[in-house]
């Protein structure tokens, strides 16, 4: 402490250091603060990659990085990023598995009364989207596989239209990660969504399958991205982080995505390989175009 008997210089210090506090944040935390985002991309973060963190946790440094929301997230944690400024981005809500669902009649009745129960609640939730899958071919061809997906949508679609909520198939790569996986180009999907024909029916665009499938990245943004209703990112090769290591020039698709008015979510789904909410905050800040 320091001591002084004179009332002058006394009073000086304590001006001093008043002087000094007031330059300082209210919050000790408030020094390492995010910096501001641009907002042309809405970022998410998918659950699944970070599941070794508490959701509260990830949730915390969700909302201190600038992200919008939580991605795939069951119902039961619908309500949990509102505690904490965000939603989530998109919702499982019984729309069938990877290996087993709209390419199949026989699986249209199970998820659209999975729909007409969770599409509601989404709603309520205020979660934008749900997802939806495909299925495998397992010997169906592709134009069997489409008719029939077309009919499932079309049932499905006067509930997702009523309840403001999108339904996204995903597009996932058949030739590394998903074997036999029939929506696995942009040109089935899009033909799929043209057929059902409605505003509440989109792909989920997933840019590490694509790249592995097709490449060709933001020239097929540009043309579909009226049918492309949610991004996800990973590093190719590998789905780790979006960094040197991999292919994906990741500003640039960006700024694609963000020059064709999109105004939904891309929520990385990469799995890290180092400090995972370090590697978080590195992808969010490279596709904060």
């Amino acid at each position: 402490m320091i001591q002084s008997s004179n009332p002058m210089t006394r009073r000086r210090l304590i001006q001093t250091a008043a002087a000094t506090a007031a330059t300082l944040p209210l919050n000790p935390l408030a020094a390492h603060a995010e910096k501001p985002r641009h907002n042309r991309i809405h970022q998410s973060v998918s659950r699944w990659c970070y599941q070794k963190i508490p959701l509260d946790t990830l949730c915390t440094a969700a909302a201190a990085m600038g992200l919008k929301g939580i991605d795939l997230l069951n119902l039961d944690e619908w309500e949990i990023p509102k505690r904490y400024g965000l939603i989530c981005t998109m919702g499982y809500a019984g729309g069938g598995e990877i290996n087993q669902a709209l390419n199949r009649v026989e699986n249209h009745a199970a998820i659209e009364a999975a729909f007409r129960k969770n599409i509601p609640l989404a709603a309520k939730a205020g979660v934008p989207n749900v997802i939806t899958f495909s299925g495998l071919r397992a010997g169906l061809s592709d134009d069997e596989g489409a008719r029939n997906t077309v009919a499932g949508l079309k049932r499905l679609k006067p509930i997702a239209e009523d309840n403001g909520v999108t339904i996204n198939m995903e597009l996932l790569n058949s030739k590394r990660d998903h074997h036999d996986y029939m929506c696995d180009h942009t040109a089935w999907g899009v033909r799929v969504c043209e057929e059902v024909g409605s505003p509440r029916i989109k792909l989920l665009y997933d840019i590490y399958h694509m790249q592995i499938m097709e490449g060709d990245l933001i020239a097929t943004i540009r043309t579909n991205h009226q049918w492309l209703g949610h991004y996800h990112t990973g590093g190719v090769p590998g789905r780790h982080e979006l960094d040197d290591t991999q292919e994906v020039q990741w500003a640039a698709v960006m700024r694609a995505i963000a020059d064709t008015g999109f105004t939904g979510y891309v929520a990385h789904e990469f799995v890290p390989t180092r400090d995972p909410l370090t590697s978080l905050r590195q992808a969010v800040d490279l596709c904060d175009v």
